[in-house]
């Protein structure tokens, strides 16, 4: 009975290999007969059951019952697909031209960040990246948010369950900004230095034609002994006269932040509508793009540079907005839509 079944599962992965490669209908009717036919392999083994005791019978012929049928079945299914097979190949046409090659782009957010880092990097900047999991403590501790500030509450900041009950440098978050990388820049580099970070955020948000939940936002930040503010605003009229290739209107407001002392809000005038006024500006002809100011003395010390030597500026763009500027578009959600009739655009 053993060497039944050894015979009967050999024959079986065998021919389903054979099966499974075979080219041509006539090759595929060659294997039918090599197992199914008069003298092929299954007869062979089927001669054997006379030699066989009456209780071994039952077991090696419901096994060959068995290989029968998945062996048949194999074959009406290779013979199904070399059949549609031949019939796309009678119905193509070799003497039809080629189909045009479709042509791959950059994304438009991914084609403004490069343009950015070769303008930071022609000013003697470094492209610096960190990670998407920060913590509480890189994120809001280092950075002189106070315990009670709405921005470290669900309702605005991703935390990642499991540690939503621990606190500090314990607590994990999807990165709100990228502001936290400062003070690890800082905690591994000695000044003087200028950096910039480009990359994706997330926050708690309502989505509309001019917010996200996922967002991009590109962060520059110069550190040195003496660090004038007028080098921080012609910093913002170089980069945004480099991205548009003119130069921008922008201005200037107070604002408060918790890691820069003193704060600006930092807008440029709106590029769809030319400052007269649009969903995209809120009627008021002005983008708000960044925060910027001298980073905050404590933020300062949490990278381990003492703020009475050292000096700096910061900013943070938000890349999304910028990119709308760029190309005239008005919804930011289109970014992220997959939607290809959207993206051909910028082939």
């Amino acid at each position: 009975m053993n060497e039944a079944l050894h015979k009967l599962n050999a024959i079986l992965e065998g021919y389903k290999e054979k099966i499974s490669s075979v080219k041509s209908e006539k090759a595929l009717k060659e294997l039918e007969s090599e197992i199914f036919g008069k003298n092929g392999a299954l007869k062979q083994v089927m001669k054997l059951l006379g030699s066989l005791p009456a209780e071994s019978r039952k077991e090696v012929g419901k096994k060959a019952n068995e290989v029968s049928a998945y062996l048949k079945s194999a074959i009406s299914l290779k013979l199904e697909e070399l059949q549609k097979l031949a019939e796309m190949e009678e119905s193509f046409d070799m003497t039809l031209p080629p189909l045009p090659a479709r042509r791959g782009a950059l994304h438009p957010i991914t084609y403004v960040t490069k343009e950015l880092n070769r303008a930071f990097l022609s000013l003697g900047f470094e492209v610096y990246e960190g990670p998407e999991i920060p913590s509480e403590g890189a994120s809001f501790d280092n950075l002189n948010f106070p315990d009670d500030h709405p921005a470290r509450e669900s309702m605005d900041t991703y935390w990642l369950k499991g540690s939503e009950q621990a606190s500090g440098f314990k607590k994990l978050c999807l990165r709100p900004h990228l502001t936290g990388a400062s003070v690890r820049y800082m905690l591994s580099h000695k000044p003087p230095f200028r950096f910039v970070y480009p990359g994706r955020v997330y926050r708690n948000e309502a989505v509309d034609a001019s917010h996200e939940r996922a967002f991009n936002q590109y962060e520059a930040l110069i550190v040195d002994r003496d660090v004038p503010f007028s080098s921080g605003r012609i910093l913002v009229n170089t980069i945004l006269e480099c991205v548009f290739g003119k130069p921008v209107p922008t201005r200037m407001r107070a604002g408060f932040f918790p890691f820069v002392e003193p704060g600006f809000e930092i807008d440029m005038q709106c590029l769809v509508c030319k400052g007269k006024g649009c969903s995209i500006c809120k009627r008021t002809g002005w983008v708000e793009m960044m925060p910027g100011g001298p980073p905050h003395p404590a933020v300062m010390r949490a990278g381990g540079i003492d703020p009475e030597r050292w000096s700096g500026f910061y900013i943070n763009i938000g890349l999304d907005r910028l990119v709308m500027m760029k190309f005239g578009i008005t919804d930011i959600r289109l970014f992220r839509s997959g939607d290809l009739r959207f993206l051909k655009q910028f082939v």
